[in-house]
């Protein structure tokens, strides 16, 4: 009887690392960083005018997305960077966070080497080189308007509540 308890209790662990959801079936749980889960508490909208659109995206509860905030009120010229992303210089250096050289369509990042940020509209499945960026948020929808040729102009502004 105590082997059985014991497999049960290891099946249950194992079931959980993988990501089973409660009845056990395999793959049902999100697999997504929690760190890009725009649904995660804790999260600041911000306000994106670019092409004559408006677009919303969701930041990350960090330090660097903080800082990121406080420059709010932007205005950026952003360039194209490999048909892939456009970026745009901030005023300021902003806090570090944990890099990643990964990306997902919609992203926003950090390249604290700029300082500049980054809104990535097209995988090409290219890693970023070092030091990487540092995630601040994602785009909610509608990041098509970045994939336009050449500079954009993109004001950014809190979103009211």
């Amino acid at each position: 009887m105590k082997h059985i308890a014991l497999v049960a209790l290891a099946m249950a662990l194992i079931s959980a690392a993988c990501g089973a959801n409660a009845s056990g079936a395999p793959g049902s749980a999100v697999e997504r960083d929690p760190e890009r889960d725009p649904t995660r508490p804790n999260r600041m909208k911000i306000r994106l005018r670019v092409e004559g659109k408006e677009l919303t995206a969701t930041l990350i509860d960090s330090q660097t997305s903080r800082d990121f905030i406080a420059l709010l009120p932007l205005t950026l010229t952003m360039d194209d960077l490999f048909r892939r992303e456009k970026y745009g210089p901030l005023p300021r250096a902003l806090s570090k966070g944990e890099p990643t050289h990964s990306y997902e369509i919609g992203d926003i990042g950090y390249w604290s080497p700029g300082p500049d940020v980054a809104i990535y509209y097209r995988n090409d499945g290219e890693q970023i080189p070092d030091p990487g960026i540092i995630l601040i948020g994602k785009i909610d929808s509608g990041v098509e308007a970045f994939n336009v040729p050449g500079s954009v102009k993109v004001t950014v502004e809190a979103a009211s509540k």
